[in-house]
């Protein structure tokens, strides 16, 4: 299974259907009925994924995928439920659509940059990972867990050493263990090269 954003829990859910449901009464709809009930089928697929009913909400969301092929919201869920059903190839061509497509709030943006690199290597797409990865990183430069998710992507691309910089780097600069605060310039003074010797 990947690690995409609902390995991660269904924590953020509540506020994707929040905001389907919002969208909806922002329109002066009843209910979320604008688009012909998109926001409402959106607001219930969530909810159906957050309470574990996720072949009900792949069901729904594949149905909206094929009514709002351009919504980059819709393309979103229907990647994430996907991927917490294990089901990554599937995955795979609605996190591009959603990357792709504008629309997508910053926060979504994120995950879909998160699970889109994340499905690429646990579908042994390396090259991939490394770039979309390095992309999101680069994009959101305080996000800790795109580094995270980089730094294994370069491990399975034979790049270990990068790889350690990158957490130990991360290592350093946000634990709050006092004893690795302690040693904190060390540690981020060997991560640039810890091949080096006296």
């Amino acid at each position: 299974m990947s690690d995409g954003p609902g390995q991660a829990g269904d924590a953020g859910g509540a506020d994707d259907a929040a905001r389907a449901e919002d969208a909806g009464r922002a329109d002066g709809s009843s209910g979320g009925e604008t688009l012909g009930g998109r926001d409402a089928l959106l607001a219930r697929a969530v909810r159906l994924r957050e309470s574990g009913h996720r072949e009900e909400a792949r069901t729904l969301l594949l149905t909206l995928s094929e009514r709002c092929p351009d919504d980059a919201e819709v393309a979103y869920q229907t990647a994430w439920v996907h991927d917490t059903l294990g089901l990554e190839a599937e995955a795979l061509p609605h996190y591009v659509r959603a990357i792709q497509l504008p629309g997508l709030s910053d926060d979504d943006r994120r995950g879909a940059l998160l699970g889109l690199g994340s499905t690429y290597r646990i579908l042994g797409k390396y090259p991939e990972a490394v770039a979309t990865l390095r992309d999101a990183s680069a994009e959101y430069p305080d996000d800790g867990a795109l580094r995270a998710f980089l730094a294994m992507a370069l491990y399975n691309t034979g790049r270990s050493r990068d790889a350690m910089e990158i957490l130990l780097h991360q290592l350093a600069t946000t634990s709050q263990d006092p004893e690795i605060a302690r040693y904190r310039p060390a540690i981020e003074h060997y991560a640039t090269d810890l091949d080096a010797t006296v």
